[in-house]
């Protein structure tokens, strides 16, 4: 059995009904702290998670913010890659297509000199460079056309 000093309230209120109020007063605490375990798992973008390179505190949403960007503009390189595509099939003849796929290796091929080219095709080096400026040109114009 323990002894321990009677404090105030409990000199004030009959025994009876102490056990009713501290039990009272012991269940409002522990709804109290119940209801805060509701909210503690909470967070909040705004919250401060660190500090960049210049002293400044970084928030979770400044790092959303930036993913979300990262992710916009790989959805928009993915769009404007398929509006090339698209150009490079309406806009050039077979002689300009074997000519770009060639120089920057496109669909999986490998990157070849003009020298190369020029070979392969039997022409000159510089009519391969003619070939390559006017395809170019034209797929500028077929990607604003497309845009």
């Amino acid at each position: 059995m323990m002894i321990r000093r009677m404090t105030a309230w409990e000199k004030l209120i009959p025994s009876v009904h102490q056990k009713r109020i501290g039990g009272r007063i012991a269940n409002e605490i522990l709804m109290t702290f119940r209801a805060g375990k509701k909210y503690a798992k909470d967070i909040s973008l705004y919250d401060p998670i660190g500090v960049d390179k210049d002293g400044e505190t970084v928030s979770r949403m400044d790092v959303l913010e930036a993913e979300g960007k990262e992710v916009l503009e790989t959805i928009i390189l993915k769009q404007e890659i398929e509006q090339l595509y698209r150009a490079y099939e309406a806009c050039l003849k077979e002689t300009e297509k074997i000519v770009l796929r060639s120089r920057y290796g496109l669909f999986g091929g490998k990157e070849q000199t003009q020298r190369e080219i020029a070979a392969r095709l039997g022409i000159s080096r510089s009519y391969v460079s003619r070939i390559e400026k006017r395809a170019l040109e034209k797929m500028r114009r077929g990607f604003a056309e497309h845009k």
